[in-house]
Parts: C-alpha cells; sequence; structure tokens
C-alpha cells in the first residue's frame, strides 16, 4: 500500500514539475461599485485615490458636508471631491454640491466622482463653474491602476 502511495505522490510531483497539472484559481467574483450604498462607496472611492497618490484624505461627515465627501491632496493640488453612486446619469445638483464644497474647505480643485456618466446639463455646468468629472470610464481606469482593493 505505501508503494502506491508514494507512485502517486511521484506522478503528482512529476506531472506538476511538467506543466500538466494546472492550478484552477477561483475567478475573482465580480465586483461592482454599483451594487454599494453612498457611505460605503465614499469610502470605496478614498481607497482608490490612495491607492492612485493622492494622500491626506479625509472622508467627510455624512451631513453638513457642504457637498464634499472627500478631502484629497495630490501633487500639491488640494482636491474636494463629490461622491456618486448612482443608477442613472448624475444631474446638475452633484456639480453645485462640488462647487460650494471646494469653496467652503479652500480647496484648489473640485470634482465630482461617480459610477455613471453626467447629463448634458451637468457637463455644462462644470465647464461654467470648473468642475472635475470624473464619470465611470475614469473611475474604472482608477480602479484598474489601484492594487490590493
Amino acid at each position: 500500500m505505501e508503494v502506491y502511495i508514494y507512485i502517486a505522490l511521484g506522478i503528482i510531483a512529476f506531472a506538476a514539475a511538467s506543466g500538466i497539472i494546472i492550478y484552477l484559481r477561483p475567478e475573482k467574483e465580480h465586483f461592482s461599485p454599483d451594487d454599494m450604498e453612498g457611505l460605503e462607496f465614499e469610502q470605496y472611492c478614498a481607497l482608490i485615490l490612495e491607492a492612485n497618490g493622492f494622500h491626506d484624505i479625509e472622508v467627510t461627515k455624512g451631513s453638513g458636508d457642504y457637498g464634499v465627501d472627500i478631502l484629497a491632496e495630490k501633487d500639491m493640488i488640494t482636491y474636494a471631491v463629490q461622491c456618486k453612486v448612482y443608477s442613472s446619469p448624475v444631474g446638475v445638483k452633484a456639480i453645485q454640491e462640488a462647487y460650494a464644497g471646494r469653496d467652503y474647505y479652500d480647496r484648489m480643485v473640485g470634482a465630482v466622482l461617480t459610477n455613471q456618466y453626467f447629463t448634458k446639463p451637468a457637463e455644462d455646468a462644470a465647464q461654467k463653474l470648473k468642475i472635475l468629472l470624473w464619470d465611470r470610464d475614469y473611475l474604472e481606469q482608477l480602479i484598474d491602476n489601484a492594487e490590493d482593493i
């Protein structure tokens, strides 16, 4: 009986060494920010920003945050970020909130980060108010650039 165990172990070792046996790692479960609630999304965005070189990150308190969810800095530029996890395009209100929050927190740049896209009026307002629009495509780039999230 022992001989058979040694033979089986030898065959397994040979197969593994020669690449015959391939370790199949289970696929990562599909993850989507679309499944998150507001506060969870804000925390996740803070982690994503940190993994992309932002620092001095602060997630503001939920209510009375003057339209800003995250304060951060990168390359000596300070940011006020409004996070929106929506099931439809983001409208003008989010742009107005980021604009007000940028000034309230005395930040250089205001931005809206979302899992969706923006309405045309929101894009127009952002251009006029000089607010960065970080849409779903940009969020996916940030996620791709981040490691160990």
